[in-house]
């Protein structure tokens, strides 16, 4: 299991030294599970005071680096909460950020999207999302939160709610299809971060 991150440097996570408890790695669980087909429950805001919660939410973190990916929704770790962590770890500080009972209150547009999941290992597929959403909601603190997303980090936020309501991309996506061509690995890359640990396992089998 690898250190738990410097959590003082993040806005998802606490200062560090409030919680006592060390963050690890949960497995994230595969389509077929039926707590992927669920509705998420609403979250009781009284529940944000309870320390095993916040621990939830640095697991989340620190589940979601590992995969590697840039967004993760309770769901997928067998926890039916309406919570997900998003975090592109781009120069435009787009993350990371923790939603707790996120509604979308703007959906404008359509644009085309390839999208994968690490709940989907390994494969991509042709979806129509909103161009533009704005997620409002609570963070951790029980403070409102309104995320404004256009491009890879709309289309981010947008799965990530897909999950709150039991729905995985697959179910709306065309020509789902293993990631074989460098642009698909590409793609698959940019959306869950999978594509490069991909690439590290067939480099391992190789040697």
């Amino acid at each position: 299991m690898p250190a738990a991150p410097d959590r003082s440097g993040f806005r998802g996570f606490p200062p560090s030294g409030i919680i006592g408890l060390v963050p690890y790695i949960r497995p994230i669980i595969h389509d077929g599970h039926p707590t992927l087909r669920k509705v998420a429950k609403r979250v009781n805001l009284e529940e944000l005071n309870d320390p095993l919660f916040q621990q939830l939410i640095d697991d989340m973190f620190v589940t979601m680096y590992d995969a590697p990916g840039i967004g993760l929704a309770a769901p997928q770790i067998n926890v039916s909460k309406r919570i997900f962590v998003v975090d592109l770890q781009d120069d435009e500080k787009h993350g990371p950020y923790v939603v707790i009972n996120p509604k979308f209150s703007v959906t404008e547009g359509e644009i085309e999207s390839v999208e994968g999941c690490l709940s989907v290992p390994g494969m991509i597929g042709d979806l129509t999302r909103y161009e533009r959403v704005v997620c409002v909601g609570v963070d951790r603190d029980g403070k409102r939160v309104e995320l404004e997303g256009t491009g890879l980090f709309g289309r981010c936020l947008q799965h990530e709610m897909d999950h709150l309501n039991g729905t995985l991309y697959i179910d709306k996506a065309k020509n789902i299809r293993p990631a074989h061509t460098e642009e698909e690995k590409e793609a698959l890359a940019e959306v869950e971060a999978e594509g490069a640990a991909l690439e590290r396992n067939a480099q391992a089998a190789s040697a």
